[in-house]
């Protein structure tokens, strides 16, 4: 009985309990709600509708390539979700709003754009927008070195345009790769903004989804457009394979942008090394950091560029450079397997045209490779889709011979002649393998970059017991800079060549470092963009 009574009183304690928070709820607003009328705003408020959209690429204004529409990958509505695993169907994220992705577009590295692929993407982007309207915020997914014939600051000029159609109130968060350059048009007219902080690029996903969940937080706080948004352009242009994070200065640089954007009051750091093979303008390092603490943002922007600007001459490449007589030579007398030369110059992962064959051709001329029993070297890769052709009609174990490369880059050297033995093709004969002597040719239908390993596997190559692989990269990536016993960058021609300074730059500004040693100190203090609600 006495049970029975106590559960009896529990009860109606409870029942107390919750008749008089209901009461004092509906009498006193949630803090930061003023009116009856917003506390039941609130708790019908609905998820915010975020749209999804990006072009991206990275372009050589010194490579006669043209990037053309067929180059791109497009995705559309959800589709799109292949390139973003945290808005996985059963991601929090993806709960958290409703989505509306238009259209992701990505190319490999390469020439410019031209302009009809340029408008034709932007118009279907911006027609997906317009059908899908009105949107509480906008995901803007581009790389941000993206350079198109005939216009200056396509990713400003794309921003501006989205701007039209959305509206200046919409909340846009970009992520861009650290190579990429920020425009003052794109910076006012973006309002959270984010780049990677590892190069190679390992941590690409981790930046798109500090950009949406940037996003997600000030649209759920009610927060918003940040109240500050600080820019400094750096007059810094140097290529990636001297600005790795793997290596000092650029590992501490970068590490500094965790704390950096730990502190109360600031959104997110960053820091743009730039692009360093475009000629445009807006080719040059910059630090942005985003906020709401003036003095912080202010603070943490002018310690981050002056810190940027102080390691200036401490940039180094990231491995031992030589030229590529020197770097065979080296090779062949080396005891260390695999050894990796990087054909840097025409390096297609960044913006190289992919098919320079003066590499190719000196090391088919040099007599440690002209028979089989010399070292054995992989070549990665040259395009050359009529020897393919022939490949595939010959066989394994056939015999071809034809010319590959220089269809497009033909400034350094013409098409390679391959006289040799078909090794093998791959299962879709899309790329074959032509031994010359000791060196193992992967030739391709098209423009391709070896960076996995099973690339080489699926055309029976096994790198890693192989004494030389030459492939046409800058600095590894990941996979292959594991795999490697030694490596040295072999300074070679191309449309990425790491010469900068006998590059002809006519219209990026000057005074610019390295081509400027001898420069005064820049002006590094901040400039604060307006917000995207100002009159653009």
């Amino acid at each position: 009985m006495f049970v029975k009574r106590l559960i009896s009183l529990s009860v109606c304690c409870v029942l107390i309990a919750l008749f008089s928070f209901a009461s004092y709820s509906k009498n006193h607003p949630a803090p930061g709600l003023k009116s009856k009328k917003q506390v039941k705003n609130f708790q019908k408020k609905p998820l915010p509708r975020i749209a999804i959209a990006g072009i991206g690429t990275e372009s050589s204004t010194f490579s006669p390539a043209l990037t053309r529409e067929d180059a791109f990958r497009t995705r559309q509505g959800e589709d799109t979700y292949v390139y973003y695993p945290f808005l996985a169907p059963d991601s929090v994220d993806r709960s958290r709003a409703t989505w509306i992705p238009t259209l992701v577009a990505n190319a490999s590295p390469g020439g410019a754009v031209t302009r009809e692929t340029y408008e034709s993407l932007v118009k279907q982007t911006l027609d997906l927008l317009r059908k899908n309207a009105p949107y509480d915020g906008l995901y803007l997914d581009i790389h941000g070195a993206m350079s198109v014939v005939g216009l200056d600051d396509p990713e400003g000029d794309f921003i501006v345009r989205i701007r039209e159609v959305i509206g200046k109130k919409t909340l846009i968060s970009t992520s861009m790769d650290l190579h990429g350059n920020v425009s003052w048009r794109l910076a006012q007219n973006t309002d959270l903004i984010t780049c990677f902080r590892m190069a190679p690029h390992e941590d690409r996903i981790q930046t798109k989804k500090r950009a949406v969940d940037n996003l997600l937080t000030r649209l759920e706080s009610g927060q918003g457009k940040p109240t500050y948004k600080a820019w400094i352009p750096v007059p810094i242009l140097l290529p990636g394979e001297k600005t790795s994070t793997r290596v000092e200065p650029g590992k501490s640089l970068y590490a500094s942008l965790v704390p950096a954007t730990a502190q109360a009051g600031v959104i997110d750091a960053a820091i743009w090394i730039g692009y360093a093979w475009a000629d445009e303008p807006r080719n040059h390092g910059v630090v942005m950091v985003t906020g709401d603490n003036k003095a912080k943002v202010t603070t943490t922007a002018e310690k981050l560029a002056q810190s940027f600007w102080n390691v200036r001459s401490q940039f180094a490449f990231v491995a031992p450079t030589d030229s590529l007589h020197e770097a065979l030579n080296k090779a062949v007398a080396s005891n260390k397997r695999p050894f990796f030369i990087s054909d840097s110059g025409d390096n297609p992962t960044a913006g190289g045209a992919g098919d320079v064959t003066w590499t190719l051709k000196e090391i088919l001329s040099r007599p440690e490779f002209k028979t089989e029993n010399g070292p054995l070297l992989i070549y990665a890769s040259i395009p050359g889709p009529e020897v393919v052709s022939s490949a595939v009609q010959a066989g394994v174990g056939g015999k071809v011979d034809g010319l590959a490369g220089a269809t497009v880059d033909f400034r350094f050297a013409p098409p390679v002649r391959l006289t040799g033995t078909v090794k093998s093709i791959d299962k879709d004969q899309n790329a074959v393998v032509i031994q010359v002597g000791s060196v193992q040719v992967i030739v391709t239908k098209k423009r391709s970059a070896y960076h996995r390993e099973e690339q080489f596997t699926s055309l029976n190559l096994n790198p890693r017991k192989t004494d030389i692989v030459v492939v046409k990269q800058g600095y590894l990536v990941p996979e292959l800079y594991d795999m490697r016993a030694f490596w040295i960058m072999a300074l070679t021609p191309g449309g990425v060549d790491q010469n900068l300074e006998g590059l002809t730059y006519k219209r990026i500004k000057r005074p610019m470092f390295p081509l400027d040693k001898n420069m005064k100190t820049p002006d590094l203090k901040v400039k604060f963009v307006p917000s995207s609600d100002s009159r653009l």
